[in-house]
């Protein structure tokens, strides 16, 4: 009885915890109980392959310069700015950000799977990144041992889809810091203020994916515009802007 009463005492005081590993670890389970996911080669075939000066695909490629911008503001900000004992995981955030802007240009210039290796092996060290700083500010500073450990599991997701052509990991390493988000957020109190503007930067996020889906549609929709996927760089990147704000305005 003395036992089961501890354990009870032990939930209330832990289940907060509780919830948070139950969605890492859940998640990760739920995902690699599915059939191995092979990369569909449609993925590269893209609504907008227009060139310009000279550039093929132009506007997927030149959307990038965006991450490029806030990769490097980003960084600038760790240089100036006191961001406390989990500024390595920010640095390392805006870090995968820049070199996303580089890669992603990279892979579509020429859009097949070997390009992309480099494209997604970028985005996994900036989620990574702000994975490690979110749990650090919210939960417990001791998370910022565990970053470059994070950051080598990214990498690892994008070499194992390209060794075996099997994407779960890689899409369970992009999902956690969407799905870890808000429910730190609401079940962890801020050590700083404007961080609404981290949930604006999950929203936009969130939009990039969905404009991402409709591409094609998007483009014919805009009569040749702007297409879904050029969207999507514009709206991630305006995501990242959002949580570099975060960053600079806090308190």
């Amino acid at each position: 009885m003395e036992n089961e009463t501890d354990t009870n005492s032990w939930i209330k005081t832990n289940w907060k915890y509780i919830v948070i590993g139950l969605i890492i670890f859940g998640s990760l389970a739920v995902i690699l109980l599915q059939k191995p996911l092979a990369q569909n080669q449609f993925y590269h075939a893209f609504a907008d392959s227009r060139p310009f000066l000279s550039v093929p695909n132009f506007g997927d490629v030149a959307s990038n310069l965006a991450f490029l911008i806030v990769g490097v503001a980003g960084l600038w900000l760790c240089m100036r700015k006191d961001l406390g004992s989990l500024r390595n995981a920010w640095v390392v955030m805006f870090a995968g950000i820049a070199l996303v802007g580089i890669a992603s240009s990279y892979y579509h210039w020429t859009p097949n799977d070997r390009t992309l290796v480099w494209d997604r092996m970028t985005l996994t060290v900036g989620f990574m990144g702000l994975f490690v700083a979110l749990l650090g500010e919210y939960i417990s500073e001791r998370f910022r041992l565990v970053l470059i450990p994070a950051v080598i599991l990214g990498v690892f997701s994008v070499l194992y889809w390209s060794w075996f052509d099997d994407l779960r990991i890689y899409i369970w390493v992009q999902m956690v810091p969407l799905l870890i988000v808000p429910f730190v957020m609401l079940l962890f109190p801020a050590r700083y203020s404007h961080q609404w503007l981290i949930f604006v930067g999950a929203l936009l996020y969130g939009s990039a994916k969905l404009t991402e889906l409709g591409d094609k549609v998007i483009f014919a929709t805009t009569q040749g515009i702007v297409s879904g996927h050029t969207l999507k760089h514009l709206l991630a990147a305006a995501g990242c802007w959002a949580i570099f704000l975060a960053l600079k305005k806090r308190h």
